[in-house]
């Protein structure tokens, strides 16, 4: 697994609640388009994003899953990546105190699970996965940070 973090400056509810609403992820994670629909369950393991990736007109639609759910603490997802296949993502959320302020350290973990993006060797792919799930963790911070400064 590709690992990279983040502190977040809100607390780890407040990043669950952003992961709690999938119709949010388009804002955050690299290569997600748009959604097509929700689960309503979503979190809840089983529930799935139906999502399209791509820049248009090129886009795919495609879905992910949750496979585990921990409520303010860990969402374990496999997303599918057509045509590359599919991968896990574990989010870890962990509150810390920085400065007096409670923050959340934020780890996403990533790797190709099937499919021909296996074909590519693991020190190829891993920086690539790396680099979109830091600007991934840029881009939920400002959405979470952003939600708080606003009272959302």
């Amino acid at each position: 697994m590709n690992h990279c973090e983040r502190v977040v400056g809100v607390r780890p509810g407040q990043v669950w609640d952003v992961l709690c609403d999938g119709w949010l992820y388009p804002l955050f994670v690299v290569g997600a388009s748009r959604m097509r629909s929700v689960d309503r369950t979503w979190p809840a393991p089983g529930a799935r994003l139906h999502h399209s990736v791509g820049a248009w007109p090129l886009l795919v639609d495609d879905v992910t899953e949750v496979l585990e759910a921990e409520p303010g603490r860990r969402l374990r997802l496999r997303a599918h990546g057509w045509p590359l296949g599919a991968a896990e993502v574990v989010l870890d959320l962990a509150g810390e105190h920085h400065a007096g302020q409670e923050v959340t350290r934020v780890r996403i973990s990533e790797d190709v699970t099937s499919g021909p993006g296996l074909l590519v060797p693991r020190p190829v792919r891993s920086p690539q996965i790396r680099w979109r799930n830091a600007e991934t963790l840029r881009r939920l911070a400002l959405v979470c940070e952003g939600r708080a400064a606003t009272g959302s």
